[in-house]
Parts: C-alpha cells; structure tokens; sequence
C-alpha cells in the first residue's frame, strides 16, 4: 500500500514522504498513530506542488543572494562597539551584527547565515569576511570603530 507519512517514522520514511508499505504495517500501525495516510492521486499531487513551490522559493532566495553579494563586493561597513583603551572588544562582533550593520548602511537584508566569520571580531581596526551563497563568494571589509 502507498501512503504518504505525517511524521517521521525512524527506519521507514519521513513526513512528507509516499513509500510503499506492507498493507498489515499501515493499517496497524502507521494510520492508527496518525504517523501516515493513504496516498490518493490527488494528495501525492498536492505534495509534489508544495515540494516544488518550496524548491522554487530556496532557488528565488538563492539568487536575491548573488546580487545582494554582488551589489556589495568590496564595499565597507563600520560597526561601533564598546572597546577597552587598548583597543579591545567587550563583546565579540557575530553575524548577527555585521547583518544589522549591512542592513543599516545598504538597506540589504542579508542572512546571517551567508556572512562567515572564521573568528568572532575582537579587536578595533578593518577586517576582512566573506559573504558566501551556493555559487558566490565575497569579500567585504567591517571596520570595527569604538562607540
């Protein structure tokens, strides 16, 4: 019997997917724990548009991110943070603060996930990071300023 599973069955199929089960397996086990449904035609058809729409969305999101990565190619952003007189940091520059700053100074929303920083930034100068997608890579330079 083809089904198509509601949650994740270990060792059987995850949600979402159509398998092809013993007929006992799914009407003992499987539609009794709510865990599957029988695969009709129109709900594999169902499932396979919103697996497409969603493979369409990653590719669109895929590729807003090559022009963001292009558009910011060797530009400059500056954070202020609190620094000792030494010129170290209290708190280590992330992702999550070079993706603020992008935003605030390019009006680029970028994904923190795309912006790799080998380190978190702790010291006061320039530094250079790379935003990363699936086909791209760029290089971008932060200047961490004291506040």
């Amino acid at each position: 019997m083809q089904v198509i599973f509601l949650k994740d069955v270990r060792g059987v199929g995850r949600a979402g997917e159509v398998k092809q089960v013993a007929d006992g397996y799914a009407s003992n086990f499987l539609f009794p724990q709510k865990a599957a449904e029988p695969a009709t035609p129109e709900k594999v058809a169902r499932i396979e548009a919103a697996r497409k729409a969603r493979e369409d969305a990653l590719h669109d999101e895929e590729e807003a991110l090559e022009r963001k990565a292009k558009m910011l190619h060797g530009k400059r952003v500056t954070i202020a943070v609190k620094a000792t007189e030494k010129g170290g940091l209290f708190k280590g520059v992330v992702a999550k603060d070079v993706a603020r700053a992008i935003l605030a100074e390019h009006s680029l929303q970028v994904p923190e996930g795309a912006i790799h920083i080998e380190i978190p930034i702790k010291q006061l100068g320039e530094h250079a990071i790379a935003l990363r997608s699936k086909n791209a890579t760029t290089a971008l330079t932060v200047v961490v300023k004291p506040q």
